[in-house]
């Protein structure tokens, strides 16, 4: 078996998984639409303050929706025993875990980018300001899928690992946060994004090249 076809085989068997499980990804998918739907309630119509606190609300909503796919990300595999055969397998470790990460993100960045323009117009948002959030969304939501399997990894097999989980990864979101919200607000501003297209797309790409190798390295430890 080839690297690419490792990777589409973990992908596509993680894929399989989750439709058998529909209702943790609803769970995500409900929680950013609950969030974002009572803060406009919670705050207020009034449009210029809503508009101030869209990007950051959404990002944040998005952030925790992703935390909580983490914790499954890796645990079923390590209760069962496939990921020591994944560990086992001929093939690299690193490419295994690089579909799942993939498979965590379509089920649960990509539909939180697809649900945008539909918050955002809840925010009395401009169209092109919902374009630039779904843009920060595309890039950033694989970047938090790539940092929150690290911290899935080293608390593997944990007590409360939960809890853990969001501890070791929120402060690693923290930039993610910043440029995505920052980067719609500027555009409102009229300042422009594109600063913070760069450094977002910088981050996608150090964490895309580097995540799956430490979420590996996490995982041997987590096994020994």
């Amino acid at each position: 078996m080839s690297v690419l076809s490792a990777y589409f085989a973990a992908l596509h068997r993680d894929l399989l998984l989750v439709m058998r499980r529909k209702t943790e990804v609803l769970t995500a998918l409900f929680f950013f639409v609950i969030v974002t739907t009572l803060l406009p309630l919670g705050i207020g119509p009034e449009p210029d303050l809503l508009r101030k606190i869209a990007p950051g609300a959404m990002w944040i909503a998005a952030l925790l929706a992703t935390l909580l796919g983490l914790q499954r990300l890796f645990a079923a595999d390590y209760a069962d025993g496939t990921l020591e055969q994944m560990v086992l397998s001929p093939e690299p470790l690193s490419v295994l875990v690089a579909g799942k990460i993939t498979a965590h993100w379509l089920v649960c960045g990509l539909p939180l980018v697809l649900l945008a323009p539909v918050i955002g117009l809840q925010f009395d948002l401009p169209t092109d300001a919902i374009g630039i959030l779904m843009l920060t969304l595309l890039i950033g939501t694989p970047l938090l899928s790539l940092l929150g399997a690290i911290g899935a990894a080293l608390t593997l097999g944990a007590r409360g690992s939960a809890l853990l989980v969001s501890l070791l990864v929120l402060p690693l979101y923290i930039p993610t946060l910043i440029f995505g919200a920052g980067a719609v607000e500027s555009y409102i501003a009229g300042l422009g994004a594109m600063g913070h297209f760069s450094l977002l797309g910088a981050l996608l790409i150090l964490a895309a090249a580097f995540a799956p190798w430490a979420t590996t390295a996490a995982l041997r430890i987590s096994l020994e």
